[in-house]
C-alpha cells in the first residue's frame, strides 16, 4: 500500500493528519479525480454510441434466430424420441410374437 493510500485510510478512519499530510492527501484526491474525469470523458460521439446500439440490436437478432433454431431442434428431437419409442414398442411386440 502506498503512503497516500495509507493517508487515505487514516483519514477515513477519522484519525488526525498533520497539515502536510492533509495537503498531500488533497493533492492526491485531485489527481485521482482528474484521472477519473479522463476515463469518463473518452470523447464518445453520438455516432459511436449509435454504432454500439446497432451492434447490440444485431446481436439480439442473432440470439433470437439462434433461440428459434434451438427450439426447432428440440421439437425435432422430441419427435425422434417418440418415433424411437414407438419403434422399440413394435420391435418388442414382434420379438414377443416370434418368441412364442
Amino acid at each position: 500500500m502506498t503512503t497516500l493510500q495509507e493517508l487515505h485510510d487514516r483519514a477515513t478512519q477519522g484519525l488526525l493528519l498533520t497539515d502536510a499530510e492533509q495537503a498531500q492527501l488533497e493533492a492526491w484526491y485531485a489527481q485521482q479525480d482528474e484521472a477519473e474525469k479522463r476515463l469518463l470523458n473518452t470523447g464518445e460521439t453520438p455516432q459511436a454510441v449509435e454504432k454500439l446500439q446497432a451492434q447490440i440490436k444485431a446481436a439480439l437478432v442473432q440470439m433470437a434466430a439462434m433461440t428459434q433454431r434451438i427450439q426447432e431442434l428440440m421439437r425435432q428431437n422430441e419427435e425422434l424420441r417418440r418415433e424411437i419409442a414407438s419403434l422399440n414398442h413394435q420391435l418388442t411386440q414382434r420379438l414377443t410374437v416370434y418368441a412364442v
